[in-house]
């Protein structure tokens, strides 16, 4: 009892701290970042499963970064005066523990793949005056190369963090809260009322609830997790094969990290990284967005006509009223954010803190609208401790990240890639696109979509811009592919965890994802052929046109793939789609 006492507390003080930033006017980044990074130690060293001198190393480190964060904020002003050089043994000293912090507690939330990258740019930096070359560089003092890092806004401290303190953080916070009372129950039954009668219903019951839940969950494990606990045994009941099942959930719960408004973070990187405002990005992601889950629902209506994919039975879908009741739980909450946006002009960020506090209000009842105190302390506590680790999460990620980028900074070694990116594709942007979206593939398949799309636009974004494609094209191209390596083999994260709840082989689970997902690998292509798709904002009825061109293309190809028995006709079909997707560029 203690135990929750203390962590109920310590996600009450994150929540609080992160939502303050909002209300508190300026806060210098050498204060807010650093104590960001205190906040999120103790959910990734010490309040996870570990036994022996891992959880004694994990206390040790916690309190020791948790010590060198409250140094950097207390002393914040005499640091900024360093600009960046670090001063005697024991600030090199506090250096070397913050980046061993930042890269262990990356580590442990994540795996080996990212901290490793960063352990490897790490050495690049101290090491690569030695490398003969164009890949050297004319080396950096020590304690320029350390300060850079840890005690100015150029590493740890960097923009990036800024995204993760000031904008993820609070958009995590707003998903939290809605999944902790009854927005998910009411995604579900909206999708089940839209959809459970039609041919392939259960389904399409997926598609819709993915693309609902996906939108404030931002994490493809996330929604297979929670949405594919009731939609994929409701589809193996009504006699789906089970690969199928598997592959349904897996393709339209990858789809959430492209829907808006989280966009698994990648949408407040991306303001950053392409000075965008919010809103714009999320115009221009939302067409690809619905053209994806349109692909999706395409390939259920095609395998209709290989299999009898039932809907669901009068007695799975919900009454009227349980509809009508539940959606105001995200409904309301959603309303405030848009209205905040659009129509008072608020940031994204004052928003979100508003809905935040309305969807806080909702959990004080039920879905029969009953309040009891217990019931609602049990929501209220759901909420802060799902937020406090998904904040910690993404934040440890953001923080590593942070390390690789600001590397590249000192070093030019991004310049030299992208050097190398253009040579290699002689100048033309297609092979660079294919380039790019290879390194995407690879990285995606050992980090978080979030981060290997901020190390591959680092490197790889310059050199499409400098092609010729607008900056928000690139990213968007980049974000999109680092997302392959949910439903793609041999590391596919959203197919694994389905296959393992219908209880399948996996592979086959993944075959058939790839085809019923084959717009993840078209759509980002599209965006290139057709820039009008997203000038959604600007230019609407272009954009709309191009729009239905892409869905014409992407219908061909799903009903080549999936629905065509003779060779020829599939053929035909996928090769009709793809001049319909591509051919002829001007037209859009």
């Amino acid at each position: 009892m203690t135990k929750r006492i203390l962590l109920a507390a310590l996600a009450a003080l994150l929540v609080t701290f992160h939502l303050s930033l909002i209300f508190s006017g300026l806060v210098p980044n050498l204060v807010s970042r650093p104590l960001h990074m205190a906040l999120i130690l103790p959910w990734l060293l010490v309040f996870t499963p570990a036994a022996g001198l891992s959880k004694v190393f994990g206390w040790v480190l916690a309190a020791g970064g948790i010590a060198a964060t409250l140094w950097i904020a207390t002393n914040h002003r005499t640091l900024a005066d360093q600009y960046g050089f670090l001063e005697g043994s024991v600030q090199t000293g506090i250096a070397f523990l913050l980046l061993a912090v930042v890269l262990e507690t990356a580590r442990r939330a994540i795996g080996w793949a990212l901290p490793t990258v960063a352990f490897l740019a790490l050495l690049y930096g101290l090491l690569g005056q030695h490398i003969p070359g164009e890949f050297g560089h004319a080396g950096t003092p020590l304690a320029s190369f350390l300060g850079t890092l840890t005690i100015a806004e150029g590493g740890l401290w960097g923009s990036l963090t800024g995204v993760s303190v000031g904008t993820v953080a609070i958009f995590v916070i707003f998903g939290a809260i809605l999944n902790a009372g009854e927005a998910g129950q009411g995604f579900m039954n909206v999708a089940a009322a839209a959809a459970g009668r039609l041919n392939g219903g259960a389904g399409k019951v997926s598609v819709i609830s993915s693309a609902l839940f996906g939108s404030i969950s931002g994490s493809a494990s996330a929604n297979v997790a929670s949405t594919g606990a009731i939609t994929i045994p409701a589809m193996v009941g009504l006699g789906y094969p089970k690969r199928l099942a598997g592959a349904i959930e897996a393709v339209a719960s990858s789809g959430g990290q492209i829907m808006p408004p989280l966009m698994g973070a990648g949408a407040f990187v991306m303001v950053e990284l392409t000075g965008t405002p919010y809103t714009g990005i999320m115009a221009a992601a939302l067409l690809p967005a619905i053209l994806y889950f349109l692909a999706v629902w395409v390939g259920i209506n095609a395998f209709t006509t290989r299999c009898a994919l039932r809907g669901l039975p009068e007695d799975q879908k919900p009454a009227l009223r349980d509809v009508v009741i539940t959606s105001g739980f995200f409904l309301i909450p959603f309303s405030v954010l848009l209205w905040g946006m659009f129509l008072a002009g608020y940031t994204p960020q004052y928003a979100a803190a508003l809905a935040i506090f309305a969807g806080a209000l909702l959990l004080l009842i039920d879905g029969r609208l009953r309040f009891t105190a217990d019931g609602a302390a049990l929501r209220l506590e759901s909420a802060l401790l799902t937020a406090a680790r998904q904040v910690s999460l993404i934040g440890a990620i953001i923080l590593c990240a942070s390390i690789v980028i600001g590397v590249l900074s000192i070093t030019g070694l991004g310049v030299k890639i992208t050097s190398l990116i253009l040579s290699g594709a002689g100048g033309m942007l297609w092979p660079s696109l294919f380039l790019t979206a290879l390194a995407c593939l690879i990285l995606g398949m050992e980090v978080p979509t979030t981060a290997a799309y901020v190390i591959c636009v680092s490197v790889a974004g310059p050199a499409l811009t400098q092609l010729g494609l607008e900056p928000l094209q690139a990213h968007l191209f980049v974000f999109w592919f680092a997302l392959l390596s949910t439903i793609t083999p041999p590391v596919c994260g959203a197919v694994f965890i389905a296959a393992g709840m219908v209880r399948e082989d996996w592979l086959k689970v993944a075959v058939t994802a790839m085809a019923l997902g084959v717009g993840l690998y078209l759509i980002p292509l599209a965006m290139i052929a057709n820039p009008m798709l997203l000038r959604t904002a600007q230019s609407p009825v272009p954009a709309v046109a191009a729009g239905v061109k892409v869905a014409l293309g992407l219908i061909c190809v799903s009903y080549g793939l999936i629905a065509a028995y003779r060779p020829l006709t599939r053929v035909m079909l996928v090769a009709a789609g793809l001049i319909v997707l591509f051919v002829p560029l001007s037209l859009s």
